[in-house]
């Protein structure tokens, strides 16, 4: 893909909305990224005069911070000159996570325009159709004269997908299908290439290749085929797309869902979408390294130096053991990516 096809943003915003881990008590590491959403940011001028409580003016509730929950989904805004466009990344795992967060967060919904699943795995789909009909009433509401949305799929979408554990086979629920979508009021963009959207300013991959040796999908994944009746091997996780900016002055800004397809596999086939000629800054999401074993993680954080990344903010399945080997071995380069965060590059 021609490299002008991607233009370049002035700068870009993610807020994340569901994520498996909270921390509104860490602050950045310095000299990476702008995060937002402490403790401290979140207290609010108290609506009635704090009598009984001498001097403070500011009350902290408990019900203004973010609730963890196992998936992800991040609001990703980018500027470009009086041109700002927003994309919801994932809808994490449930509506009520989903929704819950968003009112917390206060997150202003009627800007987003398009919706990018990563991949058909439910704690990446769950809140879709809550999203989808959250957004068109924000749009509604603020009587914009566009109150179009997109969700942005891969057209093989599967009737169910699940893991085998020993003789054992676990499914997961399903997706939401192309009809509950569209009934909710979206409209579906079925793609299996890579191309960009919104004035250029997002490139949404196609499959992403595999090359490395040891990122070999999800071991143990399986897929159901209702026509057949039975359960297939599905450890490559096919459809998996991840999400990419060019930021001015920076270089590439890639947020990957769960990294199924390997994040070294989807890092260096960012670069190459892009010609080779615009370094990395940022990996954002999940890179589904909480049960790799340590030569896997190891492999992994060497091959990620190799781009020498900004900063790394890996979040969702990415387990603790990889958040240390990279701050271990890239000291100052890691931010994780917690629910609640407002990160701006």
């Amino acid at each position: 893909m021609p490299r002008a096809h991607l233009v370049e943003v002035d700068s870009l915003e993610a807020l994340v909305i569901i994520d498996n881990e909270l921390d509104p008590l860490s602050n950045a590491a310095p000299d990476t990224v702008h995060i937002s959403g402490s403790m401290a940011q979140l207290a609010t001028s108290s609506p009635h005069q704090l009598y009984d409580r001498g001097d403070a003016s500011r009350e902290l509730r408990m019900d203004d911070i973010c609730c963890s929950a196992h998936g992800l989904s991040i609001l990703v805004t980018a500027t470009k000159g009086d041109i700002k466009h927003s994309v919801l990344f994932d809808t994490g795992p449930e509506e009520e996570a989903w929704e819950r967060n968003v009112k917390r967060l206060r997150a202003d919904l009627s800007r987003v325009e398009l919706i990018q699943l990563s991949h058909w795995h439910r704690d990446h789909s769950g809140g879709m159709l809550k999203a989808i009909r959250m957004i068109k009433e924000a749009k509604q509401a603020k009587s914009l004269s566009d109150t179009g949305l997109v969700v942005d799929v891969h057209p093989s979408r599967p009737d169910y997908r699940g893991f085998g554990i020993g003789e054992t086979i676990v499914s997961l629920e399903a997706d939401p299908t192309f009809e509950e979508m569209e009934e909710a009021g979206a409209t579906i963009d079925k793609n299996s290439e890579t191309h960009t959207v919104l004035d250029n300013m997002f490139l949404i991959s196609g499959e992403i290749p595999r090359v490395t040796s040891y990122e070999n999908g999800l071991k143990g994944a399986l897929r159901f085929d209702s026509e057949e009746g039975d359960w297939f091997s599905d450890e490559m996780i096919n459809d998996e797309r991840f999400l990419m900016c060019n930021l001015k002055g920076k270089g590439i800004v890639m947020f990957t869902g769960c990294s199924h397809a390997g994040v070294v596999n989807a890092a260096n086939h960012a670069r190459k979408l892009l010609k080779g000629s615009v370094p990395f800054y940022a990996v954002v999401g999940g890179f589904h390294l909480a049960t790799s074993d340590e030569t896997q993680v190891e492999s992994t954080v060497s091959d990620l130096e190799k781009l020498d990344p900004a900063v790394l903010l890996p979040g969702h399945c990415s387990g603790w053991r990889a958040k240390f080997a990279i701050e271990k071995q890239m000291p100052g380069r890691l931010v994780p990516c917690t629910v609640g965060s407002r990160i701006t590059f």
